[in-house]
């Protein structure tokens, strides 16, 4: 099968659990499904797995510097915030973080992907729509690809979810590994 070269070879996934492969077997992380995929639609392309269980966007910022510096990445997947919005931190946090992620990445010349996350209503109103604009408004302002909502079609569905019903299992990481890939697809093309 021919590989073809394309401007993005290496990509690292900067994210929490939902992107880490949480619960999973290391064969069914993301990363490792979605580079698969990638190699199926013929691209040679390294995805990297950065995310850490548990991490805030405070915890995303301060390893940012650090874990961006490995030489020759292209792209990073940036999914953080579910984290902040389990523990209730203010949604302009949230914000400041990602958007201080995104200049680390900008200053390495890395691109970006921002992957969306959506509140739920525990928090009330007022909490979950400044906390779902925080992605398109960082997309808009830094003129990112935007993945609305990284759990698209995964969330809430007890078939694609562990048992906590949080976190994705199996078939649902390859729901998440397809909106991925279309991303990067239409990011090279």
């Amino acid at each position: 099968m021919h590989i073809k070269a394309s401007a993005i070879e290496k990509v690292v996934l900067f994210g929490d659990s939902l992107m880490a492969g949480y619960g999973l077997p290391k064969e069914h992380h993301l990363s490792i499904i979605l580079e698969n995929n990638l190699r199926q639609a013929g691209l040679n392309i390294k995805v990297i797995n950065g995310s850490v269980s548990g991490s805030t966007s405070s915890g995303g910022l301060n390893r940012a510097d650090w874990s961006l510096s490995e030489p020759g990445i292209d792209l990073i997947i940036l999914g953080l915030g579910a984290n902040d919005m389990l523990r209730g931190i203010q949604p302009v946090e949230t914000e400041r973080n990602l958007e201080q992620i995104i200049k680390v990445a900008q200053n390495k010349k890395i691109k970006i992907i921002l992957a969306g996350m959506v509140a739920p209503d525990t928090h009330g109103e007022k909490y979950k729509k400044e906390f779902d604009d925080i992605y398109p408004k960082l997309s808009k302002k830094y003129n990112l690809a935007l993945i609305p909502f990284l759990l698209e079609g995964v969330a809430l569905n007890p078939s694609l979810n562990l048992s906590d019903g949080i976190h994705p299992n199996l078939e649902g990481t390859v729901v998440i590994s397809k909106t991925l890939k279309k991303s990067i697809l239409n990011y090279i093309n």
